[in-house]
C-alpha cells in the first residue's frame, strides 16, 4: 500500500504553468483533476452570486464593475505566458458589495470584488491590477486544488503511517493536528508569494506600473494593523516581508512595464 502511494504522488507532481521572469515553474502535487476543481468552482460561484443577489449586494455599482472589467480585460491576455489556454477559460467578473478588503479568483477565471477594497483603500488603477493579478495567479497556479490533493496524501500518509507502526487514535490526530499547523500553513504561504510574484508580473506586462505593489500591500498594512496573525503561523507572508519582495521586483519588471506602454 505503501508503495501504491509512492507511486501515485511522483506521479501527481508537475508544474500547472511555465515560469515568467520572476517565478512560476515549481513542480505541485495534483491527485485531483481540473475538471472537478473548475466544476466545483463554478457551483460555488453561482451560489455565491445567487446570495448576493438576493442581498441586493451583486453588482450594484455599474461604474465599478466597468473600471474592474476594464482591468481583467487587460490582465487575461497577459495569462498565456504562464499557460496559454487559460485563455479560453470562462473569465467572469462580479462586484459584491460587502464592506470587506478581499477579492478573489476561483479555478477557471471566476473573479469577485469586494466593494469594501474600493472605499477603504482608494486604490489606483495600478493597486487593483496588482490585487487581481495575485488572485489570477492562484487560479493559474491551481494552488486550490494543489492544496486539495496535499491534504488527500498527507490523510492517506497518516492512515497507513498509523496502522503500520501500531499508532493508536491519539498519535494519528495529534499528527493530522501537526500537519495542519505547520505542513499545510507552509505550503500556503509558498502558494502567496507565488502569487505575489505572478500577479505583479501579470499586471506590468498589462501596463501597470509595478511601484504599484508596493503601495497596495502598505495600504493593507495600515488597514489591517494588529490584525494579523504571527508570521510564523500565518498562511500569508507578513506585510513587510511582502513590501520587500515587491521593492525587490520592480526593477527586473520595468522593462516589461515600458514595453507595454509603447
Amino acid at each position: 500500500m505503501l508503495l501504491c502511494l509512492m507511486s501515485l504522488l511522483l506521479g501527481g507532481c508537475a508544474s500547472t504553468t511555465s515560469p515568467g521572469e520572476v517565478g512560476g515553474g515549481r513542480r505541485q502535487l495534483m491527485l485531483v483533476s481540473s475538471e472537478e476543481m473548475n466544476s466545483v468552482s463554478a457551483q460555488a460561484y453561482s451560489k455565491l452570486k445567487a446570495e448576493a443577489a438576493a442581498k441586493g449586494q451583486l453588482d450594484r455599482d455599474p461604474a465599478l464593475l466597468r473600471r474592474v472589467n476594464g482591468i481583467v480585460a487587460r490582465l487575461v491576455p497577459q495569462t498565456a505566458v504562464f499557460r496559454p489556454d487559460a485563455l479560453k477559460w470562462h473569465w467572469e467578473v462580479s462586484v459584491i458589495d460587502k464592506d470587506e478588503i478581499n477579492a478573489f479568483c476561483m479555478p477557471g477565471g471566476k473573479i469577485g470584488v469586494y466593494s469594501g477594497m474600493i472605499r477603504q483603500l482608494q486604490p489606483s488603477d495600478a493597486e487593483i491590477a496588482v490585487v487581481l493579478g495575485h488572485e489570477i495567479s492562484h487560479a493559474l497556479r491551481e494552488h486550490s486544488r494543489e492544496q486539495l490533493s496535499q491534504e488527500l496524501a498527507a490523510r492517506a500518509a497518516i492512515d497507513i503511517g498509523s496502522a503500520v507502526l501500531g499508532l493508536g487514535q491519539v498519535s494519528s490526530s495529534l499528527a493530522d493536528i501537526g500537519y495542519k499547523a505547520l505542513v499545510q500553513t507552509r505550503f500556503s504561504r509558498t502558494d502567496e508569494d507565488e502569487a505575489d510574484r505572478m500577479g505583479l508580473e501579470l499586471a506590468a506586462r498589462a501596463g501597470y506600473d509595478p511601484h504599484a505593489g508596493v503601495t497596495i500591500w502598505q495600504k493593507m498594512m495600515q488597514a489591517e494593523r494588529g490584525s494579523r496573525p504571527p508570521a510564523l503561523l500565518s498562511t500569508h507572508p507578513t506585510d513587510e516581508s511582502r513590501i520587500k519582495t515587491m521593492e525587490a521586483l520592480v526593477p527586473k519588471l520595468m522593462p516589461l512595464y515600458e514595453a507595454a506602454k509603447h
